[in-house]
């Protein structure tokens, strides 16, 4: 399951609770009632996908580093570092590519769950701490599952059981066999076991097999920033659609070059043994999380039965508790890496979050209703100019405060003015009858427009045939009576006139752009993370430039928002 998907359905409190509320479950009243529990919620949801976005940086540096130390093995004269330069050159090819687009019989008892219990009772605590090195096993398996965005699940289903698993159990059933001989070669046992005629053929899957790895982890860092970016836990970051088709398939040019960053960094400073240990503390613990975050989702959304809930919690979680336990023995030894990642990302997440869930509280307490803006146009020396206005709002169920002060302020009101707002649907395409729903407020020349469009729609808002059909779906509004009463028909002329003539005499785009006043009155930590949040804002993109709007058409209304 792809924590991405998970986190985002959990980390929204709003989404986790189901909207039929004649059979709430205990769990849902209980989220419900208390913000403690939402808080915890929300702050696992943030640990897992901060652990996934440091496992796609620490899934790249450790696949491609395994497979470049064939070439050490291959020749003793080859240097460890120049083995960490051929890696950091192989992934710095991998991230520029990113913009186009993701022996004996007797050894198969090893596939006996008997010999588990036979392990540990033989080596009691020393088999325990040996688990921590057992975990890097299950990573390549547990990779795939990264790429849901780009492949069905039947398609990952039939690769697994035909294809990886088989794989999996034939190299580590002949790996055990060489050590079985070779103990003292258990730092490269991969590549030393391999027979001198098939070598470099081995080293080129290995390789390719890496690369693959590495590039289902960062395709997944993508898919969960865009998830996070769109249900505004993560400041904005350019998202660009590398499929029309597969709403999974997303690029981002900031996150690659950073990811590229560390992942070369973490290879050059740390080193391969420190890098492994951290692998495996970051994907336990997105493993446990997953599974804490699924058994959630089973009570919750799915209405799980009961039974099948204990029994896949019991299983996978003691398994994985066992795991996480293991490898949290590894910490010291470069596992802290993770953490400082995770910890870094997660206060990123939260400042944003934070700052975003104010702004919208202030927003939806200051909000004016129709009646307040006819009250602010009565106002003497207010007056209605000529010209189209779209006036961007969040807010559906009110306005913006915003429009309080540009008409306080600016004395004027353009005669006919569209409130608009977007939505954003996970569908390819919106259907053109579907994408631009409006309707007539009760105020003379206001209106207010809701535009819906898709992963592959192109957003332009600022050429002419946009404003055309809009004016058109208004057109088609006033004529069919929505805005006027069934039996004036000819009284809406007088109206798509003055659409027409708002239309001729000039369009303009305004959108709000909104700062913290934080006042004195404020605690420390809310100043703290106010001051914070507004750093993340004013270094994240825009939502302008996303709207195609040309800037002399675009007005930015500023306005302080008194934390």
């Amino acid at each position: 399951m792809n924590i991405g998907i998970l986190s985002s359905n959990c980390a929204n409190s709003n989404s986790i609770l189901p909207e039929n509320t004649e059979r709430k479950s205990r769990l849902v009243k209980f989220f419900e009632k208390s913000i403690v529990a939402r808080r915890v919620l929300l702050f696992v949801s943030i640990l897992g996908m901060c652990m996934l976005i440091g496992d796609g940086i620490l899934t790249p540096a450790i696949s491609v580093l395994s497979a470049m130390d064939g070439v050490k093995a291959r020749f003793d004269s080859v240097s460890k570092s120049l083995v960490e330069a051929l890696s950091a050159v192989v992934l710095v090819i991998l991230f520029l590519l990113q913009k186009y687009g993701t022996s004996r019989p007797s050894l198969f008892k090893a596939l006996s769950p008997h010999y588990i219990f036979l392990f540990f009772s033989r080596n009691g605590k020393e088999g325990w701490l040996l688990l921590g090195g057992t975990i890097l096993s299950i990573t390549g398996s547990e990779a795939m599952f990264a790429d849901l965005g780009h492949f069905n699940k039947s398609s990952i289903q039939m690769a697994f059981f035909f294809t990886i698993y088989p794989s999996l159990v034939f190299t580590y059933a002949g790996q055990t066999a060489y050590l079985i001989k070779n103990p003292n070669d258990f730092k490269d046992g991969f590549y030393k076991f391999i027979p001198n005629t098939v070598y470099w053929p081995i080293f080129i899957i290995a390789t390719l097999a890496a690369i693959v790895a590495s590039q289902s982890l960062i395709s997944a860092t993508f898919s969960v920033i865009k998830q996070s970016v769109v249900l505004d836990y993560f400041p904005r970051v350019k998202v660009v659609h590398t499929s029309p088709n597969n709403e999974g398939e997303v690029y981002s040019p900031e996150v690659n070059y950073i990811l590229m960053i560390l992942c070369v960094a973490v290879i050059l400073i740390f080193g391969d043994g420190n890098i492994a240990n951290a692998f495996g503390v970051v994907v336990s613990l997105v493993m446990l999380i997953t599974t804490i975050l699924l058994t959630l989702v089973m009570i919750i959304i799915w209405r799980t039965s009961p039974l099948l809930v204990a029994l896949y919690f019991s299983v996978f979680f003691t398994m994985e508790g066992v795991y996480v336990s293991a490898v949290c023995t590894k910490i010291p030894e470069g596992g802290w890496i993770p953490f400082a990642i995770s910890l870094i990302l997660a206060f990123i997440m939260f400042g944003w979050y934070y700052g975003r869930q104010r702004k919208m509280e202030y927003e939806l307490t200051h909000r004016i209703d129709l009646a307040t803006l006819g009250m602010l146009l009565s106002e003497p020396g207010v007056q209605r100019v000529p010209g189209l206005c779209f006036f961007y709002t969040n807010i559906q169920d009110g306005l913006t405060p915003v429009l309080r002060h540009y008409v306080k302020n600016m004395r004027s009101l353009h005669k006919v003015t569209i409130f608009t707002t977007l939505r954003y649907l996970l569908v390819p395409r919106v259907n053109p009858q579907e994408r631009i729903i409006v309707r007539k407020l009760a105020l003379e020349g206001v209106y207010r427009c809701l535009i819906q469009y898709g992963y592959a729609d192109s957003l332009n808002l600022g050429g002419d045939d946009f404003v055309s059909q809009v004016t058109q779906s208004l057109q088609a509004h006033v004529e069919n009576g929505l805005g006027c009463l069934p039996s004036e028909p000819l009284q809406a002329l007088p109206e798509i006139s003055e659409l027409e003539e708002a239309k001729m005499a000039s369009v303009v785009h305004i959108r709000g752009k909104t700062r913290f006043y934080i006042s004195k009155k404020c605690s420390r930590f809310d100043r703290f993370m106010l001051v914070f949040y507004e750093v993340l804002h004013g270094n994240s993109r825009s939502a302008l430039p996303t709207l195609g709007v040309p800037p002399p058409l675009c007005i930015e209304v500023g306005m302080l928002y008194e934390a």
